[in-house]
């Protein structure tokens, strides 16, 4: 899963290709699934990336066989190298287990998370049955023919969130930890909002020269959109404190108040980030709770 749309982008979605391969530029290809939605936006992008002697696919995405035919016919004869997943979000790795079983390359990437709540979910459930043949760590690599791709560690929107560095083009493949098009939701307990900032600060710190997120266009001022998304998550925490400071609240209190104008579809995400942050100010001791209500620290 994805975010919430902070603002709309202009684009038209119904203008995004699904099924076809759209080459970026010499080493990176991407192919778009059939998965659009209030919270994937167009729908998840799966890069190739590579030559014509070898490539990786990066998020595979959903299991669905109009994807995987996709998918098969964009690889062709080439040898995939590796299979690498940015998180295991269901509309990002489920494709990987038969596309390995297609292809023989082994799934390389982000570690297994085995998460099972009752709790409601507003993004997607994580993927039960990923099993990497191999788990990166931060500045681990995955080298094929003319192209290396180095993981960097960013948890926040999942525990296990990696994006994926081009090393020869200084291209970065973002995951949902940055996006085109949107603000990635941070859903406790496996989404936490410190590890979010923090790895937003890490990729704030970061020269790349483009970002390819798994939603949304291509990002080609990465360090600018970064930077005012820090700010976002910084104002949207001297708001949470001002109305805390105004009075106690509920979670479900503060959003209709802090999101006027976003789609009331998105609430339930939008309050799953403001639990977030709650935590996070907790954690610091600057709010307490009492029975779901919410209250500046005494």
């Amino acid at each position: 899963m994805a975010g919430m749309s902070l603002p709309p982008q202009p684009q038209d979605p119904s203008t995004w290709p699904t099924g076809e391969v759209e080459q970026l530029e010499p080493l990176v290809a991407r192919v778009l699934a059939p998965n659009a939605s209030p919270f994937t936006f167009t729908g998840t992008q799966t890069y190739l990336v590579g030559t014509d002697e070898g490539l990786a696919v990066i998020d595979p995405g959903p299991a669905e066989p109009a994807h995987l035919d996709a998918l098969t016919r964009a690889i062709g004869e080439t040898p995939v190298v590796a299979i690498m997943c940015t998180h295991t979000h269901r509309d990002h790795s489920p494709a990987a287990a038969p596309l390995a079983r297609k292809t023989g390359a082994p799934i390389i990437g982000c570690a297994a998370l085995h998460i099972r709540s009752d709790a409601p979910r507003v993004d997607a459930p994580f993927d039960q049955d990923y099993a990497p043949d191999r788990t990166l760590a931060d500045g681990e690599q995955v080298s094929g023919p003319g192209f290396t791709i180095t993981a960097v560690a960013t948890p926040g929107h999942t525990s296990n969130h990696l994006c994926y560095a081009l090393e020869e083009t200084n291209a970065l493949f973002t995951g949902d930890h940055v996006m085109g098009w949107s603000t990635s939701v941070v859903v406790p307990p496996d989404g936490d909002m410190a590890d979010y900032m923090a790895s937003l600060e890490k990729l704030y710190e970061r020269q790349d020269r483009i970002y390819y997120p798994a939603h949304g266009p291509a990002v080609e001022k990465p360090r600018q959109l970064v930077r005012g998304m820090i700010g976002h998550r910084r104002q949207r925490e001297r708001q949470i404190l001002k109305l805390l400071d105004e009075a106690p609240h509920r979670v479900t209190e503060l959003v209709p108040r802090m999101y006027k104008g976003v789609d009331e579809r998105l609430w339930t995400a939008a309050g799953q980030s403001v639990l977030a942050h709650l935590l996070e100010l907790e954690r610091q001791g600057r709010v307490a709770r009492n029975d779901g209500i919410w209250a500046i620290s005494a």
